[in-house]
């Protein structure tokens, strides 16, 4: 007897060959799962903002450092 325990009679080569197939699938399976998962919650958060009136896109940002300015660099100020 043989010690093949392949019920498709398989050999050790390509027993390997789809096994590491199966794997590169579940693999780039798991990948689709996590893209698509960003994908709807960019989604929800455009369809979110694009439901907001026209008044509340134009408002100005509530946060104090919104209105914080730098003043610019002038040619004197560079030793």
């Amino acid at each position: 007897m043989s010690d093949d325990n392949s019920p498709l009679g398989l050999s050790a080569k390509s027993k390997l060959s789809a096994e590491v197939t199966f794997l590169m699938l579940k693999g780039a399976g798991y990948a689709m799962v996590f893209v698509l998962a960003i994908w709807l919650i960019i989604a929800v958060i455009a369809a979110i903002g694009g439901a907001l009136p026209d008044r509340a896109r134009e408002a100005p940002d509530p946060t104090p450092w919104s209105a914080l300015e730098v003043p610019a660099l002038t040619q004197t100020d560079v030793v």
